[in-house]
């Protein structure tokens, strides 16, 4: 895949960052499965520097420009780097999974396996770094840690998969429509 296959992503996270969980009037943030598929499709460093400057820019656009809430920057902001570089990765370990011979494009259990390995390495550092660093719950516990993990873990997770199975299947459908328009002219 070349550069121009990279603009999707790019565009997909400019989309989608502002909030994490969504709401009624935007999406639910993309970013974590734009690493991902990322690392996935394209094995070059700099596209997961550029996806990682393009982040931070878009947060502080929308916190300076557009009246997001800066709860979220802390200390802790620092965390994303691993965070994202840990969905990247997974990717990377991902792409020795996945085939694409001719118009298939699989993405097997192994990959899929590898990707909930990353969302949850991904949760756990970015949630317990904020957590812990953030200064926001100065006082807080392992098991009121816990709880709120087990409360966000779900729809982090849940978006982050949703997102890749959807993005590999978009992928799936313009590697068929070739031979689809083929079959039409035929």
């Amino acid at each position: 895949m070349n550069y121009k296959t990279f603009l999707p992503l790019v565009a997909l996270m400019g989309a989608t960052r502002m909030h994490h969980f969504g709401s009624a009037f935007s999406l639910p943030d993309a970013s974590l499965a734009v690493f991902f598929l990322a690392g996935l499709f394209f094995s070059s460093r700099a596209f997961f520097v550029a996806l990682l400057i393009e982040a931070g820019l878009l947060d502080y656009v929308a916190i300076s420009h557009f009246g997001v809430s800066d709860f979220c920057v802390s200390p802790a902001y620092v965390f994303l780097i691993p965070t994202y570089f840990a969905m990247w990765f997974g990717g990377r370990l991902s792409s020795k999974f996945k085939s694409m011979q001719g118009t298939e494009l699989t993405l097997s259990i192994p990959a899929m396996a590898t990707l909930f390995a990353a969302t949850t390495s991904a949760f756990l550092m970015s949630n317990g770094s904020f957590y812990w660093l953030s200064g926001r719950h100065p006082n807080g516990t392992m098991p009121e840690y816990i709880e709120r993990a087990l409360h966000y873990y779900p729809p982090y997770t849940g978006y982050a998969l949703m997102y890749v199975v959807l993005g590999f299947g978009v992928v799936k459908v313009i590697k068929l429509l070739p031979n689809l328009m083929a079959r039409k002219t035929a």
